[in-house]
């Protein structure tokens, strides 16, 4: 099983703050299985105004960090991804059952169901203290990074 600090983490995502998902990788098998972690504080930048007085993680950024996860896992199933980008193609089956809030740790399950030379699709469930909080089918496409990207 493999894991990864933040510092290996921002080796392998493009993202960085604020758009940053993924705090560490605690399991992956490198082959279809991946287990990662977000802790949430009050810091977090879009808790300013989502919503104000009562704070909730946006739904969106929870399939955020269910993308980010998966494009871990791809990095790991396929020496293939260097130099490549993977972008949202459907967004499927999602589904928002608990709120989460500043104080959480969400535990980010992701399975990979298909993959095909350009296509990638998985499933994500986000666990708050052990509870489904969402889930989804993500779709995405593998392109060529372009120059400036």
């Amino acid at each position: 099983m493999t894991t990864l600090g933040i510092e290996e983490v921002m080796k392998v995502l493009a993202h960085r703050y604020p758009m940053l998902m993924i705090d560490k990788v605690i399991e992956c098998d490198d082959e279809k299985h991946i287990v990662a972690i977000k802790n949430l504080t009050f810091n977090e930048p879009f808790f300013q105004g989502h919503f104000p007085g009562v704070p909730v993680m946006p739904g969106v950024l929870q399939l955020e960090a269910m993308a980010q996860a998966g494009g871990i896992l791809l990095t790991r199933i396929s020496a293939d991804t260097a130099g490549k980008v993977p972008y949202f193609m459907a967004i499927d089956k999602a589904k928002f059952r608990k709120v989460v809030k500043p104080g959480d740790q969400m535990r980010i399950e992701i399975e990979m169901l298909k993959i095909r030379s350009r296509l990638a699709k998985f499933k994500g469930v986000v666990f708050v203290d052990g509870a489904v909080a969402s889930e989804a089918e993500l779709t995405c496409m593998i392109t060529e990074k372009k120059a400036g990207e």
